[in-house]
């Protein structure tokens, strides 16, 4: 650390990613991207795009706004495009949050979510998990603070009903609800339909898990205009330029490419049952994930130890220090055979192999 750098970010925890290696190749289990690449027309678009990377991007994205509101049946001035999710959250909690308006959200959830508030100088109070890691909305209702939710949660997976969001919604009126559907297409329900009848709702998502862009970082927010005019004040004021030629043309060919998106999302569902059927065989406690991804644990092996194993056995998957789940593992879903190496090696660790 410098000595230039200011008091207040001095201590600032900054978010640890995923680990992308680099010195062998790995079974890549631990960043829940997609184990399919883009559909060929996404792959001809960007390549088309890529003889134009002397020209500045479309601030305002324009084909691929009009592309993404055609599918969703939304209004364009609902929708904002941004590098990745992550960046609509932050200038979600920039626009919202400050020092007269905290912000509340899940003690195990996405971690980018603290850190989010911290380096904006947010105050944040973390809700804790119900015993069985759900959110429990009852802890929401009413409580008259800016709310931000991952739904379904990560890294448990879990899912919240859409009749729970809308309660908790409803009874926070002067407050913004942000709901994080970055894992929503596979299995749970959209809140983007809730976003006509409240104006405090803001619906983030990425093309990263169920589109296989997580290389190319896009993401999105789905609100009424009059939020989405506030994050738009915020983009233009930091990079207006957020979205590059190659990503915005790589984007609207993969909504329009849309039997391939399903398919995919189809067979990474039927992958995710398959692998926590044969888990629960094996001992594993599982949680009721409808994400691309299972939050398990072992009685008979220790978390980190298992973590550490399969690493060594050229398979990665994701492990948590934080006490409460220190002994669980998120385990990306992939291709049917990448989920059947995982489990033989748990297999053959399990029997002291």
């Amino acid at each position: 650390m410098s000595r230039f750098f200011t008091e207040r970010l001095s201590k600032l925890e900054a978010y640890t990613p995923g680990e992308q290696p680099k010195d062998m190749k790995y079974i890549k289990l631990n960043t829940n991207e997609s184990p399919f690449a883009p559909s060929e027309s996404v792959i001809a678009a960007a390549e088309r795009e890529a003889h134009r990377l002397m020209l500045y991007s479309d601030p305002e994205c324009t084909p691929l706004v009009s592309a993404f509101s055609e599918l969703y049946g939304i209004d364009k001035s609902e929708l904002i495009m941004t590098n990745g999710s992550d960046e609509v959250l932050n200038f979600a909690f920039m626009a919202f949050s400050d020092t007269s308006c905290p912000i509340v959200f899940p003690d195990i959830t996405y971690g980018f979510y603290p850190v989010f508030a911290r380096l904006n100088g947010i105050p944040y109070e973390e809700i804790p998990l119900s015993e069985d890691f759900s959110v429990n909305p009852e802890d929401y209702i009413g409580i008259g603070k800016n709310i931000v939710i991952a739904n379904p949660n990560a890294p448990t997976g879990i899912v919240l009903s859409l009749a729970d969001i809308e309660r908790i919604v409803a009874s926070n009126p002067d407050n913004v609800v942000i709901i994080d559907e970055a894992y929503v297409d596979f299995g749970a329900e959209s809140a983007v339909a809730l976003v006509p009848k409240y104006p405090n709702l803001l619906v983030t998502g990425t093309f990263s898990k169920s589109r296989s862009l997580a290389g190319a970082r896009l993401g999105f927010g789905i609100a009424q205009r009059e939020l989405i005019a506030d994050l738009n004040t915020i983009k233009y004021s930091t990079n207006p330029y957020n979205v590059n030629r190659m990503t915005m043309a790589a984007g609207e060919a993969a909504i329009r490419d849309n039997a391939y998106y399903m398919n995919n999302c189809k067979t990474v569902m039927e992958n995710r049952e398959y692998t926590r059927e044969r888990l629960l065989a094996l001992g594993f406690r599982v949680l009721p994930s409808v994400a691309n991804f299972l939050f398990a644990e072992s009685p008979d092996v220790d978390g980190e130890k298992l973590y550490l194993e399969l690493r060594r056995r050229g398979i990665l998957i994701r492990h948590f220090s934080k006490e409460r789940i220190k002994n669980f593992n998120r385990i990306t879903v992939g291709t049917r055979a990448e989920m059947d190496a995982l489990l033989a090696q748990i297999e053959n660790i399990l029997k002291g192999n």
